[in-house]
């Protein structure tokens, strides 16, 4: 008996837990919109230096492009102008048909009197409205570094308020916070006031995340969970390409920061409907409100209330209620063999998962192809990678999907490195093949953690090693700041980082049709041949029945 019983007795997976799960997935279609919002709002149009405000034309007539030949140089791969240097002086002989000066001995000094940007792929950006180019061009990777460094503190802040609070309240409040924060940061007089607002943004979408995912699987039998949580990672995927058409129809930094925000203030309004988690509500002492709750999913659901009673609630509940009373700690994820091998294995193929994932969809430019186009185009290679991955778990194995998948990202990526500029089509294949490997490892990886760790601390490790892959999420755009030292650099570190995980994921156990583990002695007796001192045992009972709520189905990487 447990909480999986006491919803059969309310309906099931019935009319309540359809409504619930789609208004709940709803502001997945724009999560992705949050978390790859920078290639769009601080896209970097082609630009040259401004030229100076008082100098005399020649006596032949010119055109536009024959006068930045005069003031600007090439840069030193000779395809484009430059775009942080110009002439000193007017070089007008240059203009000549037969001109074959040597330029490197001319004068150039830095772009004085600012930049011209080009608005024919962007109408304004954050780098042309605060000219982050450059010598300022890091600074363009630093506002995806610090929203994903607030999703990192949101996960942490969150997580904690939820179990304190409950999922709902704190989702409620989420959703709130990145509408009103979401629409202030469109009105940004400043690039440090865009920062913060973003930070606080990456908050409110973590909380967001986590707790929409546990208030929605809390909701759900044991038995729908995969398929449906699976189902709802598609929200995500879409979410990708509708971010591509919001950016392309608006064209404006301020006009797509508030158009992938204000939405929120709907899914606030209607996010009052949800009701709040029953087996929290039992696990805090609200057996009544638990009660209430359960009543009211099971007249939604059409099944008739008078079994559900106060005894019959905490007959099924009274393992978990007893369990509530026993506490582990994240200590005790590295604290035994089996434990720690399986902690450090994942600590690494999460951050890796994640650091190569948003190295590659942080910087859609680089490929030379239109950036809305490409963003479709890696929201579409999603829907394949997933069905993939999911047919690898079930005839592969989660061990050998998971350093297959990890493997070939970093091959295909480190390819990439070497083919030319310009073969752009051969590039654009690559990088949707690293694409979708680093997606369909996300898949293995959330649907392996939760089978890997124990039921009595399966929440914790989950927590702990996405920590790792929002780490991971952060470091990827600083790392796209090396190219300024050598291009090839952020590639070699991506791709090296994703073959070192499949290294790593190597060495964990396989999971294919074993029994989910319990406690911490089934994994020492499973996976290291020994027997641990006992802990914490069989008085810490089995959570729903299942696979971690958090990590099974989590909607967005």
């Amino acid at each position: 008996m447990g909480f999986s019983d006491l919803l059969e007795e309310a309906g099931g997976f019935g009319r309540y837990q359809w409504l619930h799960v789609t208004l709940i997935s709803f502001p997945g279609l724009l999560m992705a919109s949050q978390n790859l919002l920078n290639n769009f709002v601080s896209g970097v149009p082609a630009h040259h230096c401004s030229l100076p405000a008082n100098y005399s034309l020649p006596d032949f007539q010119i055109d536009e492009k024959q006068l930045l030949k005069a003031f600007i140089p090439w840069d030193s791969s000779g395809t484009r102008l430059d775009r942080c240097r110009r002439y000193v002086e007017p070089q007008w002989h240059l203009l000549a048909a037969n001109s074959s000066a040597n330029v490197s001995h001319l004068k150039t000094e830095e772009c004085l009197d600012g930049w011209t940007f080009d608005h024919s792929e962007f109408l304004a950006t954050t780098v042309s409205e605060w000219d982050l180019v450059c010598s300022l061009r890091p600074l363009k990777q630093m506002i995806q570094t610090i929203y994903m460094g607030g999703v990192l503190t949101g996960a942490i802040i969150y997580g904690g308020l939820s179990d304190r609070f409950g999922r709902r309240s704190v989702l409620i409040w989420s959703y709130l916070q990145l509408a009103i924060l979401g629409c202030s940061a469109a009105l940004s007089p400043s690039y440090s006031f865009y920062c913060i607002l973003r930070f606080l943004c990456g908050m409110a979408v973590s909380g967001i995340i986590i707790n929409g995912v546990s208030l929605k699987v809390e909701w759900i039998p044991t038995k729908q969970r995969t398929l449906v949580g699976t189902l709802t990672s598609f929200f995500f995927t879409f979410g990708q390409m509708i971010l591509a058409g919001l950016a392309y129809w608006l064209r404006d930094w301020r006009m797509v920061q508030l158009a992938v925000c204000l939405p929120h203030f709907l899914f606030f309004a209607y996010s009052w409907w949800y009701a709040e988690s029953a087996r929290w509500l039992v696990l805090k002492r609200q057996s009544e409100k638990a009660l209430e709750s359960l009543h009211r999913v099971a007249r939604i659901n059409g099944k008739a209330t008078n079994k559900l009673t106060m005894e019959v609630l905490h007959s099924h509940m009274k393992k978990e209620m007893d369990s509530c009373h026993s506490t582990l700690m994240a200590y005790d994820l590295v604290k035994t063999r089996g434990m720690r091998r399986i902690s450090i294995c994942l600590m690494v193929v999460w951050f890796s998962t994640s650091f190569a994932y948003y190295g590659l969809v942080m910087d859609l430019q680089k490929f030379g192809v239109s950036i809305y186009t490409m963003q479709i185009i890696f929201g579409a290679v999603d829907v394949p990678s997933k069905l993939i991955a999911l047919g690898a778990l079930t005839y592969l194995g989660r061990r050998y999907s998971q350093a297959t998948c990890l493997f070939l990202s970093g091959l295909v990526i480190f390819a990439n490195i070497f083919i030319p500029t310009d073969m752009q089509v051969l590039r654009t294949v690559l990088a949707c093949l690293g694409k979708g490997f680093t997606s369909a490892s996300f898949t293995v990886v959330y649907l392996y953690t939760g089978e890997l760790y124990p039921t009595v601390i399966r929440q914790t490790g989950m927590g702990f090693v996405s920590t790792m892959a929002r780490t991971g999420s952060m470091a990827a755009p600083a790392v796209l700041i090396l190219e300024e030292v050598f291009p090839a650099l952020p590639g070699m570190v991506y791709s090296g980082a994703a073959v070192l995980a499949a290294c790593f994921a190597c060495f964990l156990p396989e999971t294919l049709n074993i029994e989910l583990p319990d406690t911490i002695n089934d994994v020492e007796e499973k996976w290291s041949g020994r027997k641990s001192a006992p802990q914490h045992q069989e008085d810490v009972s089995l959570k729903d029945g299942g696979v971690s709520e958090r990590g099974e189905v989590s909607d967005v990487p």
